[in-house]
């Protein structure tokens, strides 16, 4: 549902818009009324929709009149096409879409290729709930229509392909231009990452869940993304903030598809894509508004293991990407942490000598936030594989470490001839860690007194742009609004 207070026009409360609609047998005016007009932006979510006017508040509300039901012209529209890696090879792709029709749709691309997708859907009843009423299952489900999934084979890695996807019955996408990543092992690796970005409208609408920031980083990273020179996404978790009100997922495939359809965009789980009571996550808070990580799954299908399993690992030119999940066990013997260690034990460093550890919670952070058991029990793995970049999110704002390990410096930047901090990996001493939970939900303060590790502590909009070869690791943090890198360092390695 989104809703308006009417006094959004301005000539409302002063009655500037008067009509008469009861007059008297002298043409005297008996009955006027004050109009109003106010704009919603409205989507294909499939299903009919209701305009109603209301007064008395959101608790108790009163009805004073309705629309007539309006229909979308095709609810089985093919909408909101997204693009993923399935390996690390940078030869395949999957595209995955939403439409009304339950019928496989195809995808056609790369100049005479097709393939016939692969349709799923979740219901009401794979929802969570509890003894409070919980909004997936009980009072903010609605229907999700039908997830398209391919796979596009016979790609080449660092090249431009464009795809279109539908059928004849439904209708037919755009034609869209896309871009491969770079193969594991090759040099070059351009990525923006971020974490906690979720949507906004795009009117003077109130939502149970508003992320103010997140369409001014979209439309940043899009502008970037127009230049050809970014390669990939990763979202580390808090997606889409629906929380139970299954049609905002709707919104947020809408606000992404100009980046997401572009690249391969990765994505890690979060606290409100997985967390409720008796579910199976690590964490009992309701967070996930009972959607206990079927929607996010649905909509995002990642390289993991299995169903509920959602770690996975991915190479990408000289970097090794390990995208763990905060929000499902990662005790020393779980099955979780005993895959990160074999993973990361596994890594060719000659072929990818960058290992960059990915999650949602974080180890460390000036706010707090922090989940002490989670730093103990995973921060050794780190130290002990050489991990040079963790990215963690949930906190929203950013920040960066020294090379730090057990909450203490064991290495600081210094200065390069150019200015910019620069940690050399040479002789490995401890991971640097960057907070980057700054995409989109309201911002957190820092307080008065910083951790001892910390470097730099930005609390604005934006996202961080990664620049990747063999011997050297460019990040920066980089503002959403005026588009400038307000924190900038370097890794590197001889």
């Amino acid at each position: 549902m989104q809703a308006q207070y009417v006094n959004n026009d301005q000539g409302y409360i002063g009655c500037k818009k008067k009509e008469c609609k009861k007059y008297d047998q002298k043409g005297k005016c008996l009955v006027t009324t004050c109009s109003a007009s106010i704009t919603f932006h409205i989507i294909n979510i499939r299903t009919d929709i209701q305009f109603v006017f209301f007064g008395a508040g959101f608790q108790t509300p009163c009805v004073l009149a309705k629309s007539k039901v309006l229909k979308f012209a095709n609810p089985k529209k093919p909408l909101y096409g997204h693009l993923s890696s399935v390996d690390s090879t940078g030869t395949s792709m999957r595209l995955t879409w939403v439409s009304g029709d339950k019928n496989p749709q195809k995808v056609q691309y790369a100049n005479g290729k097709s393939q016939a997708s692969r349709v799923t859907t979740f219901s009401q009843e794979n929802m969570c709930t509890s003894a409070l009423p919980s909004p997936a299952k009980d009072f903010g489900w609605h229907d999700p229509g039908y997830i398209h999934s391919v796979v596009m084979t016979g790609l080449e890695p660092s090249k431009r392909f464009s795809y279109r996807y539908g059928s004849n019955s439904a209708g037919w996408s755009s034609r869209v231009n896309f871009k491969t990543p770079p193969s594991g092992g090759s040099d070059e690796l351009k990525f923006l990452a971020f974490g906690d970005m979720g949507k906004a409208p795009r009117d003077a609408s109130v939502e149970h869940y508003i992320q103010p920031g997140s369409i001014a980083v979209t439309q940043a990273m899009a502008n970037e993304i127009s230049t050809g020179n970014v390669d990939s996404i990763f979202h580390i978790g808090d997606i889409s903030y629906a929380t139970g009100f299954l049609v905002e997922w709707d919104f947020f495939l809408h606000l992404i598809t100009p980046v997401a359809s572009q690249i391969s965009y990765m994505t890690a789980i979060g606290n409100h894509e997985r967390d409720y009571v008796n579910s199976g996550s690590q964490y009992i808070t309701p967070d996930s508004g009972g959607e206990c990580g079927v929607a996010y799954e649905s909509y995002f299908p990642m390289p993991t293991p299995a169903r509920d399993k959602p770690w996975y690992s991915i190479e990408q030119g000289s970097v090794h990407f390990v995208v763990i999940s905060t929000e499902h066990a990662w005790s020393p013997n779980s099955e979780q942490y005993q895959w990160m260690s074999k993973d990361m034990a596994s890594v060719d460093r000659s072929r990818t000598p960058w290992v960059i550890f990915t999650g949602h919670r974080p180890m460390y952070s000036s706010c707090g936030s922090v989940d002490h058991a989670f730093f103990l029990e995973v921060e050794p793995l780190l130290m002990k594989y050489k991990v040079d970049l963790v990215l963690f999110g949930h906190v929203h704002n950013y920040e960066r470490t020294c090379a730090v390990y057990r909450n203490k410096c064991k290495a600081v930047p210094k200065k390069g001839a150019d200015g910019v901090d620069t940690y050399d990996n040479t002789n490995y001493e401890a991971p640097v860690h960057a907070i980057i939970g700054m995409a989109g939900f309201r911002l957190d303060s820092f307080p008065p007194i910083a951790g001892s590790w910390s470097i730099s502590r930005i609390s604005e909009y934006g996202y961080a742009r990664v620049h990747t070869t063999k011997k050297q690791l460019n990040f920066e943090f980089v503002n959403a609004y005026t588009k400038k890198a307000e924190d900038q360092f370097r890794i590197v390695k001889s």
